[in-house]
């Protein structure tokens, strides 16, 4: 579909890309990845023309169509939810439009045997079949079933768009793509704005599409779940597995291993070969054999050994002051903004130690009740008390959006620092990569990785016992996650983390609160407890289960018991497969209909022959219907294996 050949893109005489070459196939499920500054957003803006490679180039076939979702884009202010979503159908509206207009020139007509009359039956009969091929019959349930999965309502569909926040306009653009079915998406960071159950219904969406998908993301569970290749960006390289991200990670550490054990091989063969022309150089006897070895390193093709970005977050937040046993106490609290109100009744106890996650969609309630709990605004109802010796360290969502962009890196703990820690504040900067003249750098230059890493840094000036989090982990890269997270495990205080990146959540939160529909709910157990508890079917429903259900593995049985994880990823396995079988059943119906019809109309055409221009004296015409008749019988057959297999699958859930 899509051929890279021997791409070179330079900017200032460096060069991004050197000379590499792909292909995108149909079906491909790409993840692209590499570390921040390699290429991964440029090599995308080349796959899309917006950006002309130094030499090489990008071709396409002539029927591929390519969709991209760049991390940041403007959304249009001038219409509603719904009308703005549409436009992805912007030739199905124009064909719909000539469709009328051609409809009211025939009735209007009465040359009916005109060659323009004729001409205009025809064009008819084309815009016709062209509207029906791009859906223009279903585009409003296309539509309304991809805005409910990306997490809007249907009171939402005729608010104006300049209402919404910018994630969620940004997934009016993710929307009006993915109606859009383009041959190839090209999603820059799509999980940014989306929390888990949208995230969760965008991996089905895109495991389901048709077409190919390449996505940069810095979410693992969504690369795992959706992607099956991955390419790597490497100091102007790619690196090429036709594996998902996990298995990437561990092949890719293999292929460094052998780097490193024929690259340190060879730098001893090159230090023996010049420590025998440096001690036989002046020798005549050996005058040839130096010639000889001078050449080899002369022609010797040096190994290089790939960078590694081996700095890392060295994070460790301060012991925490010990607090009360009771760190936190909320009772009946609610919160309302005029006349509406977005959570009530919310009843619990967060204990010392304790590490909880709060969950739902975007505007359940989520960062409002973290504000509460920081002090920035009171609750309308209900108490929320604060226990004895409490002290919070708050990370916002906008976090970085709160920091002055004219100070610099090092002003910005200088300004918030006091006592004894302003001697260590270049060490601290230093472990969260600001070294050298990066501290002397203005904070509105940073990106937002950066930034990100500069305000987690304020939380080290001091020794907090309770931390709320609010989505920290936007922006971060895998390995700055990863330690992030660890730092967390080892982090002896309490924590809130609000945050929709499961494999973050994994093993660091021992109970889930889920804000949905106006109410909270306690969930024990992790991320992954609480989505097989949840039963997420579709992300506009979700399945409670009865308090008396059975665990599904018998304590009687002999059988390994299975982590939350194994068991969602179990869960989630048999629901591939039993989608697999639906549209295998679904597209044995489609081919046993169109058999049917070709059948019917060799059935019509045979009983009237001489009107057909039908020649039967040869017996072509017979054979031929004898084939589509075995051939239908056998149609026949597959759908009811294929209908079984369906049906099994459906018993086991």
């Amino acid at each position: 579909m899509i051929s890279v050949d021997n791409l070179t893109v330079s900017f200032n005489g460096q060069e991004l890309f050197s000379n590499i070459s792909f292909l995108i196939n149909a079906k491909d499920r790409i993840g692209l990845v590499g570390r921040n500054g390699a290429g991964k957003t440029t090599m995308l803006k080349v796959l899309t023309g917006d950006i002309s490679p130094t030499s090489g180039g990008v071709s396409r076939n002539g029927d591929c169509t390519v969709g991209y979702l760049p991390q940041q884009m403007k959304v249009a202010d001038t219409t509603t939810l719904f009308a703005e979503t549409e436009k992805a159908f912007d030739e199905v509206l124009a064909l719909d439009k000539e469709i009328s207009d051609l409809t009211q020139q025939i009735t209007e007509r009465t040359d009916y045997e005109s060659d323009d009359y004729a001409k205009l039956i025809h064009r008819l009969h084309d815009a016709n079949d062209r509207f029906q091929i791009l859906g223009g019959y279903n585009r409003e349930a296309e539509i309304e079933k991809v805005l409910l999965g990306l997490g809007f309502e249907r009171k939402d569909f005729t608010r104006a768009t300049y209402e919404f926040s910018g994630g969620w306009r940004m997934r009016i653009e993710l929307a009006k793509l993915l109606l859009r079915r383009p041959s190839v998406f090209l999603l820059d960071e799509p999980t940014n704005h989306l929390d888990i159950e949208s995230i969760q219904w965008l991996e089905k969406y895109l495991m389901d599409y048709n077409g190919a998908i390449v996505v940069i993301s810095h979410d693992r569970a969504f690369l795992d779940n959706v992607t099956n290749r991955t390419i790597e960006i490497s100091l102007g390289k790619i690196y090429d597995y036709r594996v998902s991200y996990s298995h990437y990670v561990e092949l890719r550490k293999e292929r460094r291993e052998q780097q490193i054990a024929a690259y340190t091989n060879q730098q001893k063969m090159i230090e023996k070969t010049e420590e025998f022309i440096e001690r036989f150089r002046y020798k005549p006897t050996k005058s040839n054999q130096v010639q000889s070895r001078i050449k080899q390193l002369e022609k010797i093709e040096r190994l290089e050994v790939d960078e590694e970005d081996v700095s890392s977050l060295n994070i460790k937040f301060p012991p925490a002051p010990r607090s009360g046993q009771i760190v936190l106490e909320a009772k009946e609290v609610g919160k309302s903004f005029g006349d509406k109100k977005v959570f009530e009744g919310v009843t619990f106890t967060l204990e010392r130690g304790e590490k909880i996650a709060l969950v739902g969609r975007n505007g359940e309630g989520k960062t409002t009740f973290a504000r509460l709990v920081v002090g920035q605004n009171p609750p309308s109802e209900g108490v929320l008390r604060i226990g004895h010796n409490v002290n919070i360290g708050y990370y916002a969502q906008n976090q970085d959006d709160l920091m002055d962009g004219d100070f610099t890196v090092f002003d910005t703990l200088d300004r918030v620092a006091v006592g004894d820690v302003r001697t260590r504040l270049r060490d601290i900067l230093a472990a969260f990569l600001f070294r050298g003249e990066d501290i002397d750098k203005k904070v509105k230059v940073l990106s937002g990785g950066e930034r990100s890493r500069l305000a987690m840094a304020r939380l080290m000036l001091e020794p907090y016992n309770m931390l709320v989090l609010d989505e920290p982990t936007n922006h971060m890269d895998m390995r700055s996650k990863d330690v992030l997270k660890n730092a967390l495990k080892n982090y002896d205080g309490t924590l809130i983390v609000v945050s929709h990146d499961r494999e973050f959540l994994d093993e660091l939160v021992d109970k889930v609160y889920e804000f949905r529909d106006g109410h909270v709910k306690e969930y024990i157990g992790g991320i992954y407890d609480f989505l097989r508890a949840r039963e997420i079917s579709s992300m506009r429903e979700i399945e409670v289960k009865k308090s008396d259900e059975k665990p599904a593995i018998s304590s009687e049985k002999k059988v390994p018991s299975l982590s939350g994880k194994e068991l969602y990823a179990k869960k989630r396995d048999h629901e591939k497969q039993l989608r697999k079988a639906e549209k295998d059943v679904e597209k044995a119906e489609e081919e046993i209909m169109a058999l049917e019809k070709e059948i019917a109309v060799l059935d019509k055409q045979m009983a009237d022959p001489a009107s057909y221009g039908l020649d039967l004296s040869d017996g072509k015409i017979y054979a031929q219907y004898n084939e589509m008749k075995e051939k239908l019988n056998k149609l026949t057959y597959r759908w009811e294996e294929l209908s079984i297999i369906f049906e099994q699958l459906k018993e086991e859930m």
